[in-house]
C-alpha cells in the first residue's frame, strides 16, 4: 500500500506536457517545426543524380543556399560526401601543408583535425591551442601569416568563437573554419574573413545526415589551383581538382560521387521552411522589411537559448560547462552538474547519474539524445538550434527537473526543495 501511495505521488508531481517535439539531440538536430514527408512530393527517386530534373534540384539547393548565407558571388558552394566530417577532410588533404599551421582544438572535432594535420598530413610547424573543456585558448596568439584551422562553435564543448573576434583582411595563409554548429545558428564573421567553411545539412537545417557543404573563397581556389601536396595521395571522394585545377563542375551541382535525392529534396524543404518562417513574420509585422531569413534563424536560437539559460539561472545543481558568457554556445548548449552541490563525486558518479537522469526522461518520451557527448565531461548537452521550438525547451526542463529528484532518490542523494525550481541563492545541500 505504501508503495502504491508513493506511486501516486510521483505521477502527481509529474509533469503533464510533453514537448512537442521531443528531440534535442545535437546531430543530427530537430526537423523544422511542421515538417512531414509530404513536404518532398517533388522528390526524384530512381532517376540519375546526372539526369536534367536531378541537376535542376541541387542548383536550387545551392541556389538558396547562396542567397540565405550572403555568400559572395565568387565565393563556390560544393556537395560533399560524408557529412561535415567529409567536407574539412577533403578541403585540409587538399590545401594544407603549403605553409605552416596553427591548427585551434578545444573539443572533439577541433582535436580531430589536430591528430591528422599532425599524424596523417604531416605538416611542418603545427602549432596547438588545447585547453581543457569548456575554454578557449589565447587567440592573440594565432598567426595568420600561417593556414589557420578554427572550429567555429565546439558541438562537443559548447564553446564558440567571441563575436568580436575578426581574422585580419591581409592574412597570408587561408582560414578553415568547421562552423557545422554555426551555419544557421548563431551569427558568423563576414564571409570575406573565411577561405574555407563546412557545415552539414543534419545541424542548423534540420536535414539529413551524410552529406557536406564545402564552401570556398577565391583564395582558396588559387591555392588549389597553385599547390599539390606531395607524397599525399589524395582519396576519390576527396579529389576537388581536375587536370590540376580546381573542378568547376563539383560547384555547378556535379557531385563527386552519387548523391541521395531523398536527401536533396529534404534539404530543400529544410531551406524552404526557413524562408516562409520569415515571410510569415514579415507578414505579420513581427520584424522589419530589412531583417533577413539567417536574423531570423537566429533570433529563434536566442529565443530557445533564454529559456534554457532561465532554468539553469534558477537551478542550483547544474550549471553551463562554459563559465564564461562571451564565448558560450547558444546551439549546442553543454551543462555540467554543479561542483558545490555534488563536492565528492568523481566523473564516473556524474556520468552516471546524468545517464540515468536522461533515461527516465526518454523512457517518458519527454527529450531524447541529449546526454553529454560520450568523451566530453559529464553533464548534459542540449541542442537549442533554429529548428527548436522555445515552449519545447521549457517543458524539457520540467521534465528534468522531476528526473532529478528521482535520481537523487534512487542513488541516495538528498536535495532541498529548492533545487527544483529554486535559486542558485539557495545553499546547496550536499550528498549524503
Amino acid at each position: 500500500m505504501n508503495d502504491f501511495i508513493r506511486y501516486a505521488k510521483e505521477l502527481l508531481r509529474r509533469p503533464w506536457r510533453r514537448p512537442r517535439n521531443p528531440k534535442f539531440s545535437s546531430g543530427p538536430c530537430a526537423k523544422p517545426p511542421g515538417y512531414n514527408l509530404r513536404l518532398l512530393k517533388h522528390i526524384l527517386l530512381g532517376r540519375s543524380h546526372r539526369s536534367k530534373p536531378s541537376k535542376e534540384a541541387i542548383r536550387d539547393l545551392l541556389e538558396k543556399t547562396r542567397k540565405i548565407l550572403g555568400l559572395p558571388a565568387d565565393y563556390k558552394i560544393c556537395i560533399m560526401p560524408a557529412s561535415d566530417t567529409g567536407a574539412f577532410e577533403a578541403a585540409l588533404w587538399n590545401m594544407i601543408g603549403e605553409r605552416p599551421a596553427d591548427v585551434c582544438a578545444w573539443e572533439a572535432f577541433g582535436r580531430k583535425w589536430l591528430r591528422n594535420v599532425r599524424e596523417k598530413l604531416r605538416v611542418p610547424g603545427v602549432d596547438c591551442c588545447e585547453p581543457r573543456y569548456g575554454f578557449l585558448p589565447d587567440l592573440s596568439l594565432i598567426n595568420f601569416d600561417h593556414d589557420v584551422v578554427i572550429t567555429e562553435n565546439g558541438t562537443t564543448s559548447g564553446v564558440m568563437i567571441p563575436r568580436d573576434l575578426r581574422f585580419p583582411l591581409d592574412r597570408a595563409g587561408l582560414t578553415f573554419s568547421d562552423a557545422t554548429s554555426a551555419v544557421f545558428a548563431i551569427p558568423m564573421q563576414p564571409w570575406d574573413r573565411y577561405d574555407v567553411v563546412t557545415y552539414s545539412w543534419q545541424k542548423g537545417m534540420g536535414g539529413e545526415a551524410g552529406f557536406g557543404m564545402l564552401i570556398l573563397s577565391l583564395r582558396a581556389i588559387e591555392r588549389l589551383n597553385a599547390y599539390t601536396p606531395e607524397n599525399r595521395p589524395i582519396p576519390v571522394i576527396f579529389e576537388l581538382k581536375k587536370d590540376g585545377r580546381f573542378n568547376e563542375e563539383i560547384s555547378e551541382g556535379n557531385t563527386i560521387n552519387t548523391i541521395s535525392m531523398l536527401c536533396v529534396e529534404d534539404a530543400r524543404a529544410s531551406l524552404n521552411w526557413m524562408i516562409k518562417e520569415t515571410e510569415k513574420l514579415r507578414r505579420k509585422g513581427f520584424i522589419s522589411d530589412k531583417a533577413t531569413v539567417l536574423d531570423v534563424m537566429h533570433q529563434r536560437t536566442q529565443k530557445n537559448f533564454r529559456s534554457l539559460s532561465a532554468w539553469v539561472e534558477r537551478t542550483p545543481w547544474i550549471d553551463f560547462l562554459v563559465s564564461d558568457p562571451a564565448i558560450r554556445s547558444p546551439s549546442s548548449v553543454c551543462l555540467k552538474l554543479n561542483e558545490d552541490y555534488f563536492p565528492e563525486w568523481g566523473e564516473e558518479e556524474k556520468a552516471a547519474f546524468c545517464k540515468k537522469l536522461v533515461g527516465i526522461v526518454e523512457a517518458h518520451k519527454a527529450g531524447y539524445d541529449f546526454n553529454a557527448y560520450k568523451i566530453a565531461p559529464a553533464g548534459l548537452r542540449i541542442w537549442c538550434g533554429p529548428t527548436i521550438e522555445a515552449k519545447d525547451v521549457e517543458r524539457l526542463t520540467k521534465w528534468i527537473d522531476w528526473a532529478f529528484v528521482r535520481c537523487c532518490r534512487e542513488m541516495g542523494v538528498s536535495y532541498r526543495p529548492e533545487a527544483i525550481g529554486g535559486s542558485r541563492t539557495s545553499n546547496p545541500e550536499p550528498r549524503v
